[in-house]
């Protein structure tokens, strides 16, 4: 994962100019989950997904890997909204059963095995409280930028505006191929799909 944060160090300015809005499947999510508790945005970026979590949780935590990115965050929301907190998904740094609601967006296909992949899910479901749920998402094959069946592993770049490119490791997964790894882990999958481009998943601990 060093690889994928030191390039989301690079881009983080960039990067967060492009990513303003909640994305309408969490904004869904997050408004049909039970209000209270605490929320986390798992890799969360510039926080753009806080403001839906925060509508049904007392308290939200954003957690990311990247301190400039971290750093977006604290920028884009006011202070006391969001605890911000430095941290690999692969070894949450919350304890057990500590989250009522959580996000999991677009971060998954960072990490480049299997193994790495359904050991982060494994850790969102410890840190589930009973009862907790949570969206994961990830890109899918089906997306307009692919022509693929099979989930494949590949490096897309980022061009920063003095036409430097960053490259940045996926795993595009095929739904099938997304259900396999949340079944393997720890998760309870409520509900899998496809939408936008992305595979999603509603599950719980």
């Amino acid at each position: 994962m060093t690889g994928v944060r030191d390039a989301y160090e690079r881009i983080a300015s960039h990067f967060a100019e492009t990513r303003h809005h909640p994305w309408p499947e969490v904004e869904t999510f997050c408004d049909g989950c039970d209000e209270g508790g605490v929320g986390l945005d798992l890799g969360c970026g510039n926080a753009r997904h806080a403001a839906p979590l925060a509508r049904v949780v007392d308290r939200v935590i954003g957690l990311d890997l990247s301190r400039a990115l971290l750093a977006e965050a604290r920028a884009n929301t006011d202070d006391g909204e969001v605890d911000l907190l430095q941290g690999d998904a692969r070894s949450i740094p919350i304890a057990d059963d500590a989250v009522d609601v959580a996000v999991y967006v677009a971060t998954v296909h960072h990490l480049r095995t299997r193994e790495e992949r359904v050991r982060s899910l494994d850790e969102l479901a410890r840190i589930l409280a009973p009862g907790g749920r949570a969206l994961v998402s990830a890109w899918s094959v089906e997306h307009d930028r692919f022509d693929r069946e099979s989930g494949f592993d590949t490096h897309l770049d980022w061009t920063l505006p003095d036409g430097e490119t960053v490259p940045r490791f996926y795993h595009v997964y095929d739904l099938d191929e997304f259900r396999s790894e949340l079944t393997d882990s720890a998760l309870v999958v409520d509900e899998t799909y496809v939408s936008s481009g992305n595979c999603y998943a509603e599950v719980r601990a």
